[in-house]
């Protein structure tokens, strides 16, 4: 039977995509590991959704952020290695997220007010998973200025993935959705 621990991270390091080891604290791993909790809490969003249109896209989502924390987790020196789309962040990626924010914007306007999270579970667990998109993109911006190479495409797919995930959220949470209070 093969052991799923190898014990090689008791020494508080961890292993990089392609190779190498780099340090569990680093705040690389911070914003790798912060995407792999997004595809976790994707797939919660998944289990409990019940538009199937919605559920599939989170699933092409989830498999999305295999290639942000792939991208992230490689060593420069190794960076040529990776293969657009599987490995590697692209700007086609990018631009398929803004094409889906605005036709989701197009099909339903934004309205011009705060929202309490939680209308819906699968709303609730989408702007639990945009939140976390956040951190991912905070830890990955301090990563690129302490010294860490960080590729645009990574960076900017972040980005756009939280705004899409506050409108799938608007959008599964639909009329049932609550602006906050202005008492």
């Amino acid at each position: 039977m093969a052991r799923i621990y190898t014990g090689t991270g008791d020494d508080g390091s961890t292993g990089l995509f392609l190779g190498g080891r780099t340090s569990k604290g680093d705040v690389l791993v911070d914003a790798y590991g912060d995407v792999d909790e997004v595809v976790a809490v994707l797939g919660v969003a998944r289990a409990g959704c019940p538009d199937s249109v919605l559920a599939d896209r989170l699933l092409g989502l989830q498999r999305e952020l295999f290639v942000v924390g792939a991208d992230l987790a490689t060593r420069p020196e190794r960076r040529r290695r990776l293969v657009d789309g599987v490995s590697r962040v692209t700007p086609s990626m990018v631009a398929a997220l803004e094409r889906h924010i605005d036709e989701l914007v197009a099909e339903r306007p934004l309205r011009p007010v705060f929202v309490v999270p939680g209308a819906t579970p699968t709303s609730a667990a989408l702007d639990h998973a945009r939140t976390v998109v956040r951190r991912a993109e905070r830890h990955a911006v301090a990563a690129r200025e302490g010294g860490h190479e960080v590729a645009e495409p990574a960076l900017t797919y972040l980005n756009r993935l939280s705004d899409l995930l506050f409108v799938l959220a608007r959008h599964a949470a639909g009329e049932a959705e609550e602006p906050a209070s202005h008492e």
